[in-house]
């Protein structure tokens, strides 16, 4: 029997002034025109904290020191049966440069949002990760 495997996302919640940052997805094939906030896939050989700070870099062009990263929550998602991922959800407690649409060939619009209230079009997935970072609560299972 094979060991189980699954994709390690890193998500980063990038606030100020009581909003967040999201994206809107387009050309991507996944939920475009759905919110999210930068994220991506873990890479071979790449702590998840340096790897959250290059999506951000990448994504909407800010620089974040990963020591400047806490663990906001892990959301332990199934996509559908046999696909699972595990994401991780940081928070930025400072970075250099102000947010905006780094890839605006993967992405429309940068909006800043009330967390509290996200937009009926977030990607259910990463506003689970926003709640359980807002609650306090360390680890959720999403979709099983």
């Amino acid at each position: 029997m094979s060991s189980y495997t699954s994709v390690v996302d890193v998500h980063v919640i990038l606030h100020r002034d009581g909003e967040i940052a999201l994206l809107e997805r387009q050309n991507t094939g996944y939920c475009d025109g759905m919110l999210h906030m930068p994220s991506g896939h873990l890479e071979e050989g790449e702590p998840a904290d340096e790897a959250a700070a290059r999506e951000a870099r990448e994504e909407v062009g800010v620089l974040i020191d990963p020591g400047h990263l806490t663990l906001g929550a892990v959301i332990h998602h199934q996509q559908e049966p046999g696909h699972a991922r595990m994401g991780l959800f940081f928070v930025a407690t400072q970075w250099e440069g102000e947010p905006h649409n780094a890839e605006p060939e993967e992405a429309g619009k940068l909006v800043w949002t009330d967390p509290r209230v996200l937009p009926s079009n977030t990607i259910p997935y990463p506003a689970e990760g926003v709640r359980a970072w807002l609650e306090g609560n360390q680890f959720v299972p999403h979709g099983w």
